[in-house]
């Protein structure tokens, strides 16, 4: 089974728990396109879903595909967030934003009752930070925002190199209009004091700790797809 099949697995598990009228947000990523094409079939065929997307790659998706859509404004609670991660630990913290939309992810999937996280086997870690933390800043004062970013990371015994993400010939610029800083630490032993050092900085718009949102995640490896209950 290759990594595609292994992505439509888990949508296809992520699938069963959404019911008709449901209002839903859609996540952004190889593995969430893969369920908006699968959720698309099912409203072909006259499935009710409304549909609040986390970016504007998965709102084009979904206009190309048939999803309805609407804003966050208009569709302030929302029932249940299918969005995919970079890692996944056992108590289902997440590290997220590697194709840049964590801001918006981040804010659906707290106006939403619960979060599936659907994945390939690939991204289960024992411990966060194998994957390089997005975290997104603004422009203005990135220098100092950079500093204030390493200074807070060795507080904690963090080191690593800080890479301003790179787009065709500048900088990735996120939908919000602001840029990604991908933080290269290795091992986070504490999540929670890197997510509140984070948090401190002015210039730190959000970053890609997404901690005791997941209600469950979906995995698909060879044996197929299996659900894991937050361990917390």
């Amino acid at each position: 089974m290759d990594a595609r099949e292994n992505k439509i697995k888990a949508a296809e598990a992520a699938l069963t728990h959404v019911e008709s009228g449901m209002r839903l947000g859609i996540g952004t990523g190889s593995t969430a396109e893969e369920f908006v094409r699968l959720l698309a079939e099912k409203v072909a065929g006259g499935f009710r879903v409304e549909g609040v997307p986390t970016s504007e790659r998965t709102a084009r998706l979904c206009v190309e595909l048939g999803v309805p859509l609407k804003s966050l404004d208009e569709l302030p609670e929302l029932d249940l967030t299918v969005d995919g991660a970079d890692e996944i630990d056992a108590s289902l913290r997440l590290v997220k934003g590697g194709g840049g939309a964590l801001l918006r992810e981040k804010i659906v999937a707290a106006a939403s009752d619960r979060v599936i996280v659907i994945a390939d086997e690939s991204k289960l870690v024992e411990t966060l930070g194998r994957f390089p933390l997005p975290i997104e800043v603004n422009p203005f004062g990135l220098v100092s925002t950079r500093i204030a970013i390493e200074r807070k990371a060795a507080r904690l015994g963090l080191t690593g190199g800080l890479t301003l993400r790179q787009s065709g010939d500048g900088e990735f610029t996120t939908d919000g209009g602001h840029y990604i800083i991908d933080a290269s630490f290795g091992r986070i032993p504490d999540a929670d004091a890197l997510s509140n050092e984070l948090n401190s900085i002015p210039g730190v718009v959000e970053h890609g700790l997404f901690l005791n949102m997941a209600s469950l995640a979906i995995i698909a490896g060879p044996a197929g797809a299996r659900t894991l209950q937050a361990n917390r």
